[in-house]
């Protein structure tokens, strides 16, 4: 089965694209990865987007707007990619209510049924409330594929996502959280500066200085000391987060950025010496970030850091491949989430399918999911793979 992951992430730069073909055979489900890809958002989208994220103020008006305007880019998306048997749209997160660390709703735009006309086949989306309403953070939902993923590494091991946001999966402990920023604050305060979206290849970073005592500060936030399950976004780590507690410091741009790197650094850091973990696959925007890969390297003791490229899942495409395979269980009518990682009171079967063209056919319900995945390249399979 063809399966489309559509993901846009707490960055909202673009929209990330994954064909895979998933094969099941016993208890390992083979994934072919046909093609993977990055599609923008038009930049007065992209600005609307980000006018509307928390703390800025958003009508009712601009929310059905934005539902429509990403509905169609994600539809515009998907087209892009070519023909398929399933689309799995995350949507574009624009609330993720919390309050006392317990997480209350998650909102992502992005209406499924402009993919669904553009496409004509079936579209999985709104993955995430399902897990919220059984008591779970609904995230990270990446958590399921991590677990798969790390199956047979050697010594204790961990996926980590460098987005706007951090996240961590554990394998041994079976869990899973949001760390803290990742790029979101290091993207802020570029664009406050001089309107680019990011850091390019980290060079800012790199011709500054780490600041001490904003670092401190920095690193003062409670949340970093809630325990897990937690999840968190824009909603607490904001433009206006990062220029409350820099003001009185001052920093010069490049310091600013050096010291955020330090931040992302320590904060993974640390979780990865908590567990002692020995080997953490690493993917995501901030993968390719030198300054942050260095000091991430020199704070995370003996762990190995490789990227997920090296076990067959492109690291800029991590999430969007992870979205395919929530969208084939959704087909097969298998959950896709472990309590432990979630928070939720048990496994849930993920989101709302919306028909294409013609009646809606769904393969056969599968007994139990699959405990192992395996990637193989389009020309070792001979560019296709059996239907799931």
């Amino acid at each position: 089965m063809r399966v489309l992951g559509l993901m846009s992430g707490t960055s909202h730069d673009g929209i990330d694209s994954a064909v895979v073909d998933w094969s099941p055979d016993g208890d390992v489900l083979t994934g072919v990865v046909e093609h993977t890809g990055t599609r923008p958002y038009e930049g007065r989208l992209r600005e609307r987007i980000a006018g509307a994220l928390p703390p800025g103020p958003a009508g009712m008006a601009e929310v059905c707007r934005l539902d429509t305007l990403i509905g169609q880019a994600f539809a515009d998306a998907a087209e892009a990619c070519g023909p398929v048997d399933l689309v799995c749209s995350h949507g574009q997160t624009m609330f993720h209510w919390v309050e006392d660390g317990r997480v209350r709703g998650t909102l992502q735009l992005g209406q499924p049924a402009w993919i669904a006309e553009r496409t004509g086949v079936p579209v999985v989306s709104d993955l995430r409330a399902r897990d919220v309403a059984a008591g779970g953070q609904g995230a990270p939902l990446v958590s399921y594929f991590d677990l798969l993923l790390l199956d047979g590494l050697p010594g204790p091991s961990g996926a980590l996502n460098l987005g706007g946001i951090a996240n961590l999966t554990v394998r041994d402990a079976r869990t899973a959280y949001d760390t803290g920023p990742a790029s979101a604050l290091m993207d802020a305060a570029v664009s406050a500066a001089t309107g680019a979206p990011y850091d390019e290849d980290g060079r800012l970073a790199a011709s500054g200085e780490v600041h001490e005592g904003l670092l401190a500060d920095l690193l003062a936030e409670p949340y970093y000391r809630a325990p897990p399950p937690k999840s968190t976004g824009k909603e607490l780590f904001h433009p206006g987060y990062l220029a409350e507690r820099a003001s009185p410091y001052r920093p010069a741009l490049p310091d600013l950025l050096a010291t955020l790197a330090a931040l992302t650094a320590e904060t993974v850091a640390a979780e990865i010496r908590r567990h002692r973990l020995e080997t953490v696959v690493v993917s995501g925007g901030g993968a390719r970030n030198p300054v942050l890969m260095s000091m991430l390297a020199a704070r995370a003791g003996d762990a190995r850091i490789v990227p997920s490229d090296e076990l067959g899942v492109p690291a800029d495409a991590k999430e969007a491949i992870a979205f395919s395979l929530l969208g084939w269980l959704t087909a097969h009518g298998l959950p896709a989430t472990v309590p432990g990682c979630t928070g939720a009171s048990g496994p849930r079967v993920l989101g709302a399918i919306t028909p294409g063209a013609g009646a809606l056919r769904l393969p056969e319900p599968l007994g139990e999911g699959p405990r192992r995945l395996r990637f193989t390249a389009a020309a070792e399979a001979g560019g296709a793979g059996a239907a799931g």
